[in-house]
């Protein structure tokens, strides 16, 4: 195994990178590094002898993060970002419609559940709205009002 980065390379993670127990003062499943975030390589090494798992330090959030190699890229590849994420919560810009019917109206919140960033038109999401899941492009959703997704 020949690692793919080097000490004090430029990385950029790939995926959300979530506390899975190994990293201390907080608790499973919370967030540790976005996705798109760049880091640099302080050590590599193994796990189980056949994963090379990356210590990245990322210092926009002060933490030092290992990642397994599939999860990261150099910092020069190109690099689409998105707007929104897995499990954000989103509003459509426009009612969506399929054969006439309004499936998605303006106000509804969706819930992303997963980011498809090499489509044709750009930035793509699968959108689960009560009863439907929609692929929508990044340019109709908005944010959705977590005021209002608290109060409901």
């Amino acid at each position: 195994m020949r690692p793919k980065f080097n000490q004090g390379d430029a990385v950029r993670v790939t995926r959300n990178v979530r506390n899975d127990g190994t990293f201390p003062g907080l608790d499973v499943g919370n967030l540790l590094v976005r996705r798109g975030s760049v880091g640099y390589v302080k050590d590599v090494g193994t796990y189980l002898q056949d994963q090379l798992i990356y210590s990245v330090h990322f210092f926009d959030a002060s933490r030092m993060v290992g990642c397994r190699e599939e999860e990261l890229q150099a910092e020069s590849d190109p690099w689409n970002p998105s707007r929104f994420e897995y499990h954000d919560k989103v509003t459509p810009s426009i009612p969506l419609v399929i054969k006439g019917e309004v499936i998605a109206a303006p106000g509804s919140v969706g819930e992303i559940e997963k980011v498809l960033r090499d489509m044709p038109g750009g930035v793509t999401y699968h959108v689960r709205f009560p009863g439907r899941t929609l692929q929508v492009p990044e340019n109709a959703l908005n944010p959705a009002d977590q005021r209002a997704d608290a109060a409901s």
